[in-house]
């Protein structure tokens, strides 16, 4: 076969893959298929007011355990760290001295009701006497008034009785409550007085979850309740729960106690007291956590999945809205807090209109979408933030 031959099957071939590349090119002015996205239909709904505040955790009970006696320790009984009960022996003091003491007593009251007996029979005495008129009134009188002598210095020795065997009874230091005790701040040998602290009790099962909120916030809520936009909660259905500071949420629910009728001058803010259930022992004294707690119930909220709000180059919040006709439109609107997993949207959607949740890459403004209603995943993360949270989040409008 010549030169001219091949050449002439190459250019064929040539014209060949031009005729087919031609015919699979695609038309430039052909109009895509519509892009599937996933949307939800917004609806008015009842959302509650759940703010997140910090706070710290408190004993519910704290007390310092210090003797009601002077003297030499001989013993610590309990183990530091552990879990004590009103009333456990926690310290002995050296008993010696005080057992001298109610020995002492003991014998003075002995001499006082002798000295009773002796009035009481000479009071006996003088009134039989006056009685057959050989006694004087006089004498009478000193008997008796003998005898209330007496009376008073048995009561006395008595009470001074009283008071070195309880005396006694101190020089055991037992628990004021019941609760986990502190390390051991004297060893034994040492001399303490009541003004010395031995050691601290804090009751940890409950514990006080204390937390502040802006006075702004409550007042913005009261307005709101006043308004009728927000329905207030009594403090006695209030729900309080706590979230670590790692964002794990601790599973115990509290109840809300009693906030502040005052305002700190140095801070602005009102302090609120949780209590919690704590059996475990998972919170401490002075732990810092974040208090979500419902103080209303706001009406007629407008909100969106978080994912479906986009934010332009200012910052500003955008979702997109499928028009009756099939087609995209972009709008800005004013986010305010996050419940859960969804933005409250303050302004610029209203009930009815279709938002597009998933499937934002390859839609624009104008183009014709295919939509599809939503399926909410059970297992996607949910966060609660209060407004100051959702004001930090949001950008400027």
């Amino acid at each position: 076969m010549s030169v001219l031959t091949w050449f002439r099957y190459g250019v064929a071939a040539v014209g060949l893959f031009a005729v087919s590349a031609q015919v699979l090119a695609a038309d430039p002015n052909a109009t895509p298929p519509p892009v599937t996205v996933s949307i939800i239909t917004t609806e008015k709904q009842d959302l509650p007011i759940m703010d997140e505040l910090p706070g710290r955790i408190a004993p519910m009970r704290i007390a310092e355990v210090r003797p009601r006696v002077s003297g030499i320790v001989i013993e610590r009984v309990f183990k530091q760290g552990s879990l004590v009960k009103e009333g456990d022996v926690l310290y002995r003091i050296d008993p010696e001295p005080f057992k001298v003491q109610v020995d002492s007593a003991k014998a003075t009251l002995d001499r006082a009701k002798a000295a009773q007996l002796r009035a009481r029979q000479q009071a006996d005495r003088q009134k039989e006497l006056r009685e057959r008129n050989i006694s004087s009134p006089q004498q009478l009188e000193e008997a008796v008034a003998a005898l209330a002598q007496a009376d008073a210095d048995v009561a006395a020795a008595e009470a001074n009785l009283k008071a070195a065997e309880l005396n006694l009874h101190y020089t055991e230091v037992r628990a004021p409550i019941s609760g986990r005790i502190g390390r051991a701040l004297i060893t034994e040998g040492a001399l303490v007085s009541s003004s010395d602290k031995l050691a601290t009790i804090q009751q940890l099962d409950p514990v006080y979850a204390d937390f502040t909120q802006s006075v702004n916030a409550l007042r913005a809520l009261r307005r709101a309740v006043k308004e009728g936009t927000v329905s207030s909660i009594s403090e006695d259905e209030v729900k309080v729960q706590l979230r670590f500071d790692d964002g794990t949420e601790y599973q115990q629910p509290g109840r809300l106690l009693f906030s502040e009728v005052t305002v700190e001058a140095t801070t602005g803010q009102v302090v609120l007291r949780g209590q919690f259930p704590n059996p475990d022992g998972d919170l401490l004294p002075g732990m810092y956590v974040r208090v979500l707690v419902e103080q209303g119930v706001q009406h007629d909220v407008i909100a969106v999945p978080q994912q479906a709000v986009q934010r332009d180059g200012a910052g500003r919040s955008q979702v997109y809205i499928v028009k009756a006709d099939g087609t995209l439109e972009l709008r800005t609107v004013r986010t305010g807090r996050v419940v859960g997993n969804k933005w409250v949207i303050e302004e610029g959607l209203a009930a009815g209109e279709r938002v597009v949740v998933e499937g934002f890459q390859k839609i624009r403004p104008g183009a014709t979408v295919n939509p599809q209603a939503w399926n909410v995943d059970p297992n996607a993360p949910t966060r609660t933030a209060n407004r100051a949270d959702a004001g930090e989040q949001r950008s400027p409008q």
